[in-house]
C-alpha cells in the first residue's frame, strides 16, 4: 500500500489551545473518554472536530480496519518476517486455535507454579529472572507496580550484562531458596545466557549440588533450553508469533505470576482482553487507541515534533516511561514503509519521561520555557497507594492537573524570562485505582496505539533489525581478528590492551 497522503493533516486551521476552549463549550467531552477505568483527555490537544474527521479518513485510506482485523485474526502482518503478530490470543482475543494454544501455555505455567507453591523445588523464596529487552521490562513494570505489598516471594529481574547489576540483585539471596528463571526467545541472546551462567556459577559456589534443578526457562525455543539443562517439566514455551516487547502476557509473564500469585496475572489478562475488545469493535472516534494515536500523530506530522514525554504521577507506575520507551522506538523507529521503500517524512518520536513531582524539579523548565515543542503526558490514579496522610495524594494529583493546565495557558510578563508561552500540549490518563485490571489494560491501550501509529506511517512496527548491527559487531570485537574504526581500534586497545 502506497503512503498515507499527509497534506491535510498538515493544513489543518491551527488556533491556540486557549482559543478552542473558548469557542467550543463542549471541548471537553468530544476529547475525552472512559474505557477499563481509565479516563482519557485529550481536550488539551490541538485536536478538533475537523482533524478528526481528517484523520479517520487517513485510517481508511491507510486500511486501518482492515489491518485490524487481520492482526486479531493471526494473519501473518509481520511481513519482513512472515509472521503473525499474537500476543492479543494470550489474553482470549485472536484466532482459535492460537487462543487454545496460549490457554495450555498459561495452564502449564499455572501447574509449575502450583508445584513451586508445594515446595516440590525447595524451599524457594527468592526469584532471580534475567533477560533482556522485553523479556525484563515487562515483567519488572509488572512486580514493581503491584508487588510492592506482596510477601510472596522476593523478585529481582537481570537485565544488563553489567555484572554490577548481577551482584546488586543476588545481594541478600540465599541460593539453596533462589530459583533461577531464564527468559529468551531463542535461548541464544548473548547478555542473557552470560548472566544465566553467572547466576549458576553463584548458587554452585553457595554449596547447591544441583542448581540445574532450581532452573525455569521461559522460551520459543525448547529444545534450546533442553540442551543447556534445563529439565523439559520446567520449560515454558510460549508461540513464535509473540514479540519480545509484546511478551509480557506469555509465559514471560511467569516471575509476576509466581510472584504476585496466578489470580493476579489472571485479572491483568482479563484487563487487557477488555482493552483488545474495546480496541477491535469501536468505531475510531470514539476509540480509545486511535484517539491516542492520532494526537501523536498529529504532533509529528503536522508540528514535527521530535519528542514525546510521559509523566507518572504515581511511584508504582515508575517503570512505565523506560518500558514504553522500548514499545515505541523499537516498533516504530523505521525509515522504510513495509514494501521497503524510504519514508520522508517523521516516524516514532523519541518517547522519554520520568515521575511526578521530581520531575518537575528537573526537565519542566524545558517543557515550560524551552525553544521545543513537546506533547505531554500525564499519568495518574485516583485512589491512592499508601496510607499516609491524604495530603501526599493530594498535592501529587493537583501537581498533575496544575502541570497540565500551566503548560496550555502559560503567562504574560513584561520580563521574558519570566514569561510563559503557553499552548504547550498535554495530554491525561488517569486511573480509578492501579490494580491488576486496569494495569492490563493501560498496558493494552498502549500496544494498540503504538500498532495505530504504524499502520498509518505505513511501517511494519513488528520487526527490529535496527538492534541487530551493535550486537553483530560487538561478537566479532570479542573474537578480535576484526579491524574497526580508528577510534573504535584505539577505545579497544585502551580498554583490554593491545596484543
Amino acid at each position: 500500500m502506497a503512503a498515507c497522503d499527509w497534506s491535510a493533516i498538515r493544513s489543518l486551521e491551527t488556533k491556540s489551545l486557549g482559543d478552542l476552549f473558548a469557542v467550543d463549550a463542549e471541548r471537553v467531552s468530544l476529547l475525552s473518554l472512559d474505557v477499563a477505568g481509565i479516563h482519557f483527555d485529550w481536550s488539551k490537544t490541538h485536536l478538533t472536530a475537523d482533524a478528526l474527521d481528517a484523520f479517520v479518513k487517513l485510517a481508511g485510506d491507510a486500511g486501518l480496519a482492515g489491518k485490524r482485523e487481520a492482526m486479531f485474526a493471526g494473519e501473518a502482518i509481520n511481513v519482513t518476517e512472515g509472521r503473525a503478530v499474537e500476543h492479543t490470543a494470550e489474553r482470549g482475543e485472536g484466532a482459535s486455535d492460537s487462543v487454545a494454544m496460549a490457554k495450555n501455555f498459561h495452564a502449564r505455567m499455572r501447574a509449575l507454579i502450583d508445584a513451586i507453591e508445594a515446595e516440590a523445588l525447595g524451599p524457594i523464596r527468592h526469584i532471580l529472572h534475567v533477560g533482556i529487552g522485553g523479556s525484563a521490562l515487562g515483567p519488572d513494570l509488572l512486580v514493581d507496580a503491584l508487588g510492592r505489598d506482596s510477601d510472596r516471594y522476593d523478585v529481582a529481574i537481570v537485565s544488563n550484562v553489567d555484572g554490577v547489576a548481577m551482584e546488586e540483585a543476588i545481594k541478600g539471596f540465599d541460593p539453596a531458596a533462589t530459583l533461577l528463571v531464564i527468559a529468551s526467545k531463542t535461548f541464544t541472546t548473548t547478555e542473557t545466557m552470560l548472566n544465566a551462567n553467572s547466576a549458576i556459577q553463584w548458587m554452585t559456589e553457595g554449596g547447591v549440588e544441583d542448581p540445574y534443578g532450581q532452573v525455569v526457562a521461559l522460551t520459543a525455543s525448547p529444545d534450546k533450553a533442553t540442551e543447556w539443562g534445563v529439565d523439559e517439566t520446567r520449560i515454558l514455551p510460549f508461540n513464535e508469533s509473540v514479540g519480545g516487547r509484546y511478551s509480557l502476557w506469555s509465559s514471560i509473564g511467569f516471575p509476576a505470576a509466581l510472584g504476585l500469585g496466578w489470580d493476579v496475572f489472571e485479572e491483568m489478562l482479563e484487563g487487557a482482553a477488555e482493552m483488545d475488545r474495546h480496541f477491535r469493535f469501536t468505531d475510531f472516534n470514539a476509540n480509545a487507541p486511535v484517539l491516542a494515536a492520532f494526537a501523536d500523530l498529529y504532533y509529528t506530522q503536522a508540528r514535527r515534533c521530535e519528542t514525546r514525554a510521559v509523566f507518572a504521577y504515581d511511584e508504582r507506575l515508575r517503570l512505565l516511561p523506560s518500558y514504553l520507551q522500548q514499545l515505541e522506538m523499537e516498533s516504530n523507529g523505521k525509515r522504510v514503509t513495509d514494501t521497503g521503500e524510504a519514508i520522508d517524512y517523521p516516524t516514532a518520536p523519541i518517547t522519554w519521561g520520568g515521575v511526578g513531582t521530581d520531575a518537575q524539579h528537573a526537565v519542566f523548565q524545558l517543557l515550560h520555557q524551552g525553544t521545543h515543542i513537546v506533547p505531554v503526558e500525564f499519568l495518574a490514579v485516583i485512589e491512592p497507594g499508601d496510607v499516609l496522610d491524604p495530603d501526599h495524594h493530594r498535592q501529587l494529583l493537583i501537581n498533575a492537573f496544575a502541570q497540565g493546565a500551566a503548560l496550555m495557558k502559560g503567562r504574560a510578563n513584561d520580563d521574558p524570562a519570566r514569561a510563559y508561552p503557553g499552548d504547550r500540549p498535554s495530554s491525561t490518563l488517569l486511573l480509578d485505582t492501579l490494580d491488576p485490571r486496569t494495569l492490563g489494560a493501560l498496558i493494552a491501550f498502549y500496544e494498540h496505539r503504538t500498532f495505530v501509529n504504524g499502520v498509518l506511517l505505513g511501517i511494519n512496527s513488528f520487526d527490529q533489525f535496527g538492534v541487530e548491527l551493535g550486537k553483530e559487531m560487538a561478537k566479532a570485537a570479542d573474537q578480535g581478528g576484526q579491524d574497526f574504526d580508528a577510534s573504535t581500534n584505539d577505545l579497544i586497545a585502551r580498554a583490554f590492551g593491545s596484543d
